[in-house]
């Protein structure tokens, strides 16, 4: 617990050095976002409809992610509707997965710390798998859709003569930019938090087909598999809402007042 409680010191430390008052408030975010989580928990602990909890609450996890960010109210609001409709098909992808995937629940893995307990606990467990995909989907689909919306009024900002076909192609690159490095961080992460379990399926002489099927890892590529998803969703969709934006409005979008 002191290790904890010294690394989150160091963190809001660091963010203050860094960003100043908009570190401060990120740090507020995060905070604000555990206790949103932690709420979703309890309330479908006591028998919530998991579904309309995780909606209820990847709503206002998204709201804290995206208005406590620097930035002109425009971007904000781009980036706020663009994310809220990648993550209901997002939702969608994660309750098809499961229904197909089968991947609730325990595994053979999880033998020995369960013995002896009781699994009659009154949850079904593939209601918490998509829930589970969902919120781990969230950071990036509001990370993308900010930085792709931010950085193309940032391009018509400092471009007042840009056509709509000049602004797709910045889109393109910007996007192309955005999308490797986040894809990145979703598969080194997956991979990077799941090596202790690679390490032991193959010590266990898991064959090919055991690897590839294993219940554990397949709910991890799934969650993995569909954050990129939601990643590449959210670039599009942004980019298309600021494109129609600005063919509508020109250069009345960049509003003095939302600065």
């Amino acid at each position: 617990m002191n290790t904890i409680f010294v690394l989150i010191v160091i963190l809001l430390l660091s963010l203050m050095i860094v960003g100043g008052q908009q570190g401060l408030k990120t740090f507020f975010g995060q905070v604000l976002n555990f206790f949103l989580i932690f709420t979703l928990i309890i309330l479908v602990n006591w028998g919530f409809n998991p579904y309309i909890v995780t909606a209820i609450i990847s709503l206002m996890i998204l709201s804290v992610a995206i208005y406590l960010s620097a930035g002109r109210s425009k971007v904000m609001a781009i980036a706020w509707q663009s994310s809220l409709v990648v993550t209901t098909v997002v939702g969608c992808l994660s309750f098809l997965t499961q229904h197909f995937a089968q991947v609730q629940g325990y595994t053979l893995e999880n033998s020995d710390e369960l013995e002896g307990l009781s699994l009659n606990i009154g949850i079904n467990f593939s209601h918490l798998v998509v829930i589970v995909m969902v919120i781990s989907a969230l950071g990036a689909i509001a990370e993308a859709s900010m930085a792709i919306t931010a950085d193309l009024f940032e391009v018509i900002d400092r471009s007042p003569d840009i056509t709509k076909d000049s602004l797709s192609e910045h889109a393109k690159t910007i996007g192309s930019q955005i999308l490797g490095t986040a894809v990145n961080t979703l598969f080194f992460g997956m991979l990077g938090a799941n090596i202790p379990l690679l390490i032991w399926y193959l010590r266990l002489h898991y064959t090919l087909a055991e690897f590839i099927n294993a219940k554990l890892l397949v709910m991890e590529v799934a969650t993995m598999l569909l954050g990129m998803i939601g990643l590449l969703l959210s670039i599009w969709l942004s980019t298309y809402l600021v494109e129609r934006r600005y063919q509508r409005e020109g250069r009345n979008l960049l509003d003095e007042s939302d600065l």
